[in-house]
């Protein structure tokens, strides 16, 4: 398996996909650096694909009113939206290096081809988001209760 595959092998997302897909979207990556303080992408941009980390430190700030504390991505694998491989939607997160960063970017249309041609990715896929959103919207459970308490 060449190097950009082997980095989809680390990220969890990619799980969903076989050694075959994983080479085709590898093929289809291209790497990316990212210099303290760059911006991956800012909240309201929509993201032509999802990043894969391969190296360094990213801050991920979400913006708006139901905002909460901003995180850090520093594991290799960790998979910067997502959602982005499937939804030309305005993100709400702000992506930015705090250390010199390496990813893996897989553009959304690739992995769409690859949806297209392999019904059962596409049910996997659908699932995997469904089970990410249904973690996202528990996480923000006790924000909704604090926001109708007062």
């Amino acid at each position: 398996m060449d190097d950009a595959a082997g980095v989809l092998t680390r990220a969890d997302f990619f799980d969903i996909c076989d050694d075959e897909q994983l080479r085709m979207l590898g093929f289809a990556g291209d790497r990316q650096y990212f210099e303290v303080g760059s911006v991956i992408y800012k909240a309201g941009d929509i993201p032509l694909g999802a990043h894969v980390l391969v190296s360094g430190k990213v801050k991920a700030r979400h913006e708006g009113p139901e905002a909460g504390e901003p995180y850090t991505l520093t594991e290799p694998g960790s998979v910067i939206s997502p959602t982005a491989l499937i939804l030309d939607k305005p993100r709400p997160v702000t992506f930015m290096a705090i250390s010199d960063c390496e990813t893996l970017f897989v553009p959304r249309n690739a992995f769409l081809k690859l949806v297209r041609q392999n019904p059962d990715l596409a049910a996997r896929a659908i699932s995997r988001i469904e089970e990410d959103l249904g973690r996202y919207m528990h996480a923000l459970e006790p924000l909704r209760t604090r926001m109708k308490g007062n």
